[in-house]
């Protein structure tokens, strides 16, 4: 079986959406905790602010407690109260993030993946659609 890796996975899919800034967590049941695995774009300081998000806070944790994926046009004037208070920091402004299931779009969320870009944009439905595909075949690298 071909092994994941997923910083190449959120390399490819930053080039491909032509965004800067990308996440993939790994979700701990027993915890509720998401845990970084792989990132690409996000200043240092904000490394540690999401190596452990909990589940329901920040974009991340708001995509595993609504169980579908999170959406936010420009992190750097949203008001909806999603973004933990230094996701600005980031620079990002368009940001969609999607759960990552195994057995499909119906199956347990075992993590997250997230892209933003520094320009304000709203993904398409096609966009998401094609990002949740792209998640798929994180699912068994992200597995406990």
């Amino acid at each position: 079986m071909n092994e994941i890796d997923p910083e190449k996975l959120l390399r490819e899919t930053l080039a491909r959406f032509k965004s800067e800034t990308g996440t993939i967590h790994r979700l701990d049941d027993e915890t509720q905790l998401l845990h970084l695995v792989a990132h690409v774009g996000l200043p240092p300081q904000l490394i540690d602010v999401v190596k452990t998000i909990p589940v329901g806070k920040g974009i991340a944790g708001e995509t595993v407690a609504k169980n579908s994926p999170v959406t936010i046009c420009n992190l750097q004037t949203d008001t909806s109260g999603v973004a933990r208070s230094g996701a600005k920091q980031t620079g990002v402004g368009g940001a969609v993030c999607v759960p990552v299931r195994l057995g499909g779009n119906t199956g347990k969320i075992v993590g997250t993946f997230g892209i933003g870009t520094v320009r304000e944009r709203d993904y398409s439905a096609a966009e998401i659609n094609a990002l949740q595909d792209l998640a798929k075949s994180l699912a068994d690298a992200l597995k406990s």
